[in-house]
Formats: C-alpha cells, sequence, structure tokens
C-alpha cells in the first residue's frame, strides 16, 4: 500500500495558520490588551465571522477537534483562502452554525 501525498495542508498545520492568521489580525486593528488579547474574547476561545452579513462568533479552541468545524475549515479556505484581513470566515448559514455550535 503506498502512501499518497496531498497538496493540502494538515490539519494540524491548517490550524496552526490559522491562529496565526487571527494572532496578526488582532495586532493589526489594534484592539488587544497588554497580553495581546482582544478585550471581549476570554482565553481558550477565537473570533469567526459567519454568514452573509459576517456575524461575529466567539468560539471555545476545543471546537477545533470537532470533525465538522474541520470541515467548515476546509471549506473556509478553498472559497476565501487564509490570506485575507477579514478574519477567519466561514462559509456557512449563521442558523446551521448556531445549531452546530449546540
Amino acid at each position: 500500500m503506498a502512501i499518497r501525498k496531498s497538496n493540502k495542508l494538515t490539519q494540524k498545520a491548517m490550524i496552526k495558520q490559522i491562529m496565526m492568521r487571527c494572532s496578526s489580525l488582532r495586532k493589526k486593528h489594534g484592539y488587544e490588551n497588554d497580553e495581546g488579547l482582544p478585550l471581549d474574547v476570554p482565553k481558550g476561545h477565537f473570533v469567526v465571522y459567519v454568514g452573509h452579513n459576517r456575524s461575529r462568533y466567539i468560539v471555545p479552541i476545543s471546537i477545533l477537534s470537532r470533525p465538522e468545524f474541520v470541515s467548515l475549515l476546509h471549506q473556509a479556505e478553498e472559497e476565501f483562502g487564509f490570506d485575507h484581513d477579514m478574519g477567519l470566515t466561514i462559509p456557512c448559514d449563521e442558523q446551521v452554525f448556531q445549531s452546530f455550535l449546540r
């Protein structure tokens, strides 16, 4: 059995890239405290923007281990890429995302 190489990022590399990108956006927009964290985002959480209106959601980092969220991240990468100034945008209907968080 041969091992097939993939051009796509591994899940771990993709998550690391997302977290680095979120960190650089915080610094760029200047809404951080002395620890480099946004004032309204608790430790262990990060921000995503969802839906057509780009509604802002604060989600726990533990969500990164859920296969459904990883699938959404792959969709986000394909649709938007991770190299833009709009933050991590999830291409998903808001109602679907809200039900996913429950």
